[in-house]
């Protein structure tokens, strides 16, 4: 059975920093501004050889209107159903509040183990304060401070108490990873949700609707990998405040974990520059591409207009003309799954090895053809090649004048690689060394 630990409790407790401080890493967004997690958020931590997983959540707030603060009471109701054990964060600094006695009453209900935690309890002061959160009928509060750590050790002797195992360390290690990037509301949130078939990201309208980077393990149609739903990537000039700053960094923290990158566009708006920005970025960070046209439903077409996008495409983004371009509608549930088994063959050419002998059997014939042109008078002559056991394919060519290799000719042997090997969606990187 895993080991799931719920942080839940009303907005601006501080709830995303416990989550950090458990996790040891700085993985959700901090704001002295209330409603910044919005999502469910998954992370691993560990104490005295118990591993568990952790779950940070939206502040709840009873009977609100507000279209998020209805989606994040859901969100949290899921993370209390899914829950081992519950902390319950509340803030000494302000007080108990009338928020704070209605969610308790939301706990009672859910028959799990429940702590209260009594955040920002940094000085005696506080921490003696912490004692009228007794009046929440759930047991003795712990006082804590999740920014410096103090209590927290106390804490986590009581609640790992209720775990049945010790756990997993990390139950999503080495499996692949497919991250969604794009500009906002390009519909990244809906696809993750039509794929699960559940909402496990909160969707509206808005732009900036997501803002952390949102961890789900998918396991379907014989698939098993981690699908990271992001946060929309703006121009720098576009971005209004912190919280979409760090937002932005978080998506591209994502990019930089993942394989895969499915980069999605709105067939409604076209391309624009940015599109083609996050494609480069996703490239020079190596990591296999799939371009995904979302809301095909939406445009006037006929049989001609795929292949009219894929060839602008193709022409605007050169030289890079290797990625897979995918047109589907997450509202429709056209090609989305199609998408998917794309982006794991993406995977598979990202991790394939090419034996030396299978190199060179393919490659010398390619070269003596069309050996590199002569310069200053010097024949340049490549004597073999091998793959490097790198991340992402990279080749090395031995040769006598290395230096000399042109970047066209260099184009050519990486369209030649391309040709016998595939290796659709995945930069290639190649070297040339003294022989």
């Amino acid at each position: 059975m895993a080991n799931i630990v719920a942080i839940v409790g009303r907005p601006n407790v501080g709830k995303s920093t416990l989550f950090n401080r458990l996790t040891e890493q700085r993985q959700a967004i901090m704001d002295n501004q209330s409603g910044v997690t919005r999502d469910r958020h998954y992370g691993f931590a560990e104490w005295t050889d118990k591993h568990f997983t952790v779950i940070d959540t939206g502040g709840y707030v009873v009977g609100s209107e507000d279209v998020f603060e209805g989606a994040i009471r859901e969100q949290v109701e899921i993370a209390l159903d899914e829950a081992t054990v519950v902390l319950f964060v509340v803030d000494t600094m302000t007080g108990m509040t009338g928020l704070d006695e209605d969610f308790a009453n939301v706990l009672r209900r859910s028959n799990k183990p429940v702590y209260v935690v009594a955040n920002k309890s940094e000085t005696a002061e506080r921490r003696q304060a912490a004692a009228e959160f007794y009046a929440l009928g759930l047991g003795d509060p712990y006082p804590v401070s999740a920014q410096d750590g103090g209590g927290t050790g106390d804490l986590l002797d009581k609640v790992i108490t209720h775990f049945q195992s010790d756990g997993v360390e990390n139950p999503n290690g080495g499996i692949p990873r497919i991250s969604i990037l794009g500009r906002p509301n390009v519909g990244k949130s809906s696809f993750v949700n039509v794929l699960l078939g559940q909402e496990r990201n909160i969707v509206t309208d808005i732009a900036g609707t997501t803002r952390d980077a949102i961890n789900t393990r998918y396991r379907a149609y014989g698939q098993d990998f981690i699908l990271t739903d992001t946060a929309g990537i703006r121009r720098k000039s576009k971005i209004k405040d912190n919280i979409e700053f760090y937002s932005i960094l978080r998506s591209l923290k994502a990019m930089e974990e993942s394989d895969v990158c499915i980069v999605m566009l709105d067939a409604t708006r076209g391309f624009e520059s940015q599109d083609f920005n996050i494609i480069g970025q996703a490239i020079r960070a190596k990591k296999g591409v799939v371009v995904m046209i979302n809301k095909w439903d939406a445009v006037e077409k006929d049989h001609k207009t795929a292949d009219h996008w894929r060839k602008e495409m193709i022409q605007r983004m050169m030289p890079i003309d290797y990625l897979p371009i995918m047109f589907a509608s997450v509202h429709e549930k056209q090609r989305i799954f199609q998408v998917i088994e794309k982006a794991m063959e993406v995977y598979e050419n990202k991790h394939k090895k090419i034996t030396t002998s299978k190199l060179n059997e393919a490659m010398q014939p390619e070269i003596e053809a069309y050996p590199p042109p002569s310069t200053k008078g010097k024949q340049i002559k490549i004597k073999y090649m091998l793959q490097l056991p790198t991340p992402s394919p990279t080749f090395v060519f031995f040769c006598n004048l290395p230096q000399y290799i042109k970047e066209s000719y260099e184009r050519f042997l990486e369209n030649k690689l391309r040709a016998h090997f595939g290796f659709d969606g995945v930069p290639i990187t190649l070297f040339f060394r003294q022989k």
